[in-house]
């Protein structure tokens, strides 16, 4: 006769309780998930992995004091539960890798990318692979994240821009957005704008794929940078920046947009 396995205790930490709570929510439904742990700093955490053993956690990478990279480091490596590195900023992903995290969800998920985690957690707990092979570990995102960020300049967290006496270094995630401009683009900050030689489909394909997205076939969008989105007619939007910037999404690209977001607008 088949045994049912003992239902797996679940630990979720984030500071921010709306996080905690989606989390919880989907964990609820599981049948194979029975106790669900809450902390909401690293310090909690620290403790309640010591006495409760949950099977897995869902660890928040930035909360202020004890960070998640903090909790591995006070638990100790040897002694923690699978690890699922939750956090809305992807550079932090080679450092979950060599964590030996077990996935690395980026904010926000989608439910499809979060059961494709659940997937992978159960399947490592019935099967321990060897911890030297991550690539078993992780999503393909993030092993290709990975892999781009092990070589220099593959990413750029900087733009070099040149004029006639200076080098300015533009770091990559203070702008908001990058216009074409022929074989230029216009890469806007919020306090200044800069040209730079190159084309709009070079520097999407140099900026991080997390952060930035293609909005329309002239504009390329820091995802941090969006206030608001509005509705026009016939699939496409008006985008509105937090500096007051309005731009267009264009029906073609609204599902590059949507898959970003992990949500249908």
């Amino acid at each position: 006769m088949h045994v049912r396995p003992e239902p797996l205790c679940a630990l979720v930490v984030d500071d921010e309780e709306p996080a905690r709570e989606r989390l919880v929510e989907r964990l609820k439904i599981d049948r194979d998930v029975g106790r669900i742990l809450e902390a909401e700093d690293g310090v909690v955490a620290v403790k309640l992995i010591q006495q409760a053993k949950p099977d897995i956690v869902f660890l928040d990478v930035q909360m202020p004091g004890i960070d998640g990279f903090g909790v591995i480091d006070a638990v100790g490596f040897e002694h923690m539960p699978l690890t699922v590195f939750v956090t809305a900023y992807d550079h932090f992903a080679l450092k979950a890798f060599e964590a030996d995290a077990i996935d690395y969800l980026l904010k926000p998920f989608s439910g499809k990318r979060y059961d494709a985690t659940m997937e992978r957690v159960k399947r490592r707990l019935q099967d321990v692979p060897s911890r030297q092979d991550n690539s078993q570990l992780f999503g393909p995102e993030v092993v290709k994240l990975v892999t781009q960020r092990s070589k220099p300049g593959e990413l750029w967290d900087w733009i070099v821009v040149r004029s006639r006496d200076e080098v300015r270094l533009i770091l990559a995630e203070d702008i908001d957005w990058v216009q074409a401009a022929g074989v230029y683009v216009t890469v806007h900050t919020a306090s200044e704008k800069f040209l730079y030689r190159a084309n709009l489909a070079t520097v999407a394909s140099r900026l991080d794929p997390f952060q930035f997205v293609r909005i329309h076939r002239s504009s390329l969008v820091n995802l941090k940078s969006i206030a608001v989105l509005e509705r026009r007619s016939h699939g496409e939007f008006e985008v509105e920046l937090r500096d007051g910037t309005h731009l267009n999404l264009s029906r073609s690209y609204r599902a590059e947009l949507e898959t970003r977001l992990g949500q249908i607008l």
